[in-house]
């Protein structure tokens, strides 16, 4: 899991970074673009904790620093304009968060505005940066990779119901990794000899036939694949 110290270090970095000539020709408080793929509800702690954590640096929201917030509601297709948009208002850095979508819109909206990521699928793969070690041009970040970790997700949920055959994939396909995500857990499965019935969900309104058509087919295990908005509506499908 990412540590907020680390993440804001690489904030903070960038905020130093600014031009001091650019400070005193413009009134204005430079700006943090913020970009996410879910709702402020579901990462309203995060948030705090980013504010918290440029405090500690010395940068205070309304006072030396203002923040840009852009949050997609789980629809990823928003991305790409949100991220034009924080370029268009001449932001001094964008943090993305909620996936590997809001990095890739950043990425693909400039190539001077610094951008820190946090993602969960392999950076190298999906053409973030070129390397881990030096990922150069004006991107860097945290990676949590709970991408790769389907296959062995798969197999403990394998060991835990070893009766369970075929066993639910639930996935989204609007997400950029998904086709990644569905390669490793069938690789698994080869392996483990078991089959798999894929379930899609897009918006909170398919879950409820998703988890009909798996109850219809007497499905012994569900494997929710990672997944940004997933985390984000699991609170609510619990209740």
């Amino acid at each position: 899991m990412m540590k907020r110290r680390e993440f804001i270090t690489v904030i903070g970095g960038a905020a130093a970074a600014w031009p001091l000539a650019a400070h005193a020709q413009q009134p204005a408080l430079p700006v943090i673009g913020f970009l996410n793929s879910s709702s402020p509800a579901t990462f309203q702690r995060l948030l705090t904790a980013f504010r918290e954590g440029l405090k500690e640096k010395g940068y205070v929201e309304g006072q030396n620093v203002a923040i840009e917030q852009r949050w997609a509601e789980d629809q990823y297709e928003r991305l790409p304009a949100m991220a034009a948009e924080l370029v268009r208002r001449g932001v001094a850095v964008i943090a993305t968060l909620g996936g590997e979508g809001p990095a890739l819109a950043a990425k693909a909206a400039t190539t001077t505005v610094p951008i820190v990521f946090v993602s969960g699928g392999d950076p190298v793969k999906l053409g973030l940066v070129p390397s881990l070690n030096r990922p150069s041009g004006n991107i860097t970040g945290v990676n949590q990779f709970t991408t790769s970790l389907e296959k062995k997700r798969l197999g403990l949920l394998h060991d835990l119901v070893p009766s369970a055959d075929p066993i639910a994939v639930l996935v989204n396909p609007t997400r950029l990794v998904a086709d990644i995500q569905l390669a490793e857990v069938r690789d698994a499965a080869r392996l483990l000899g078991i089959k798999l019935l894929i379930i899609t969900a897009t918006r909170e309104t398919e879950f409820e036939p998703a988890f009909a058509a798996i109850s219809e087919r007497r499905i012994g295990g569900l494997l929710c694949a990672a997944d940004p908005f997933f985390s984000a509506v699991a609170p609510s499908l619990s209740r």
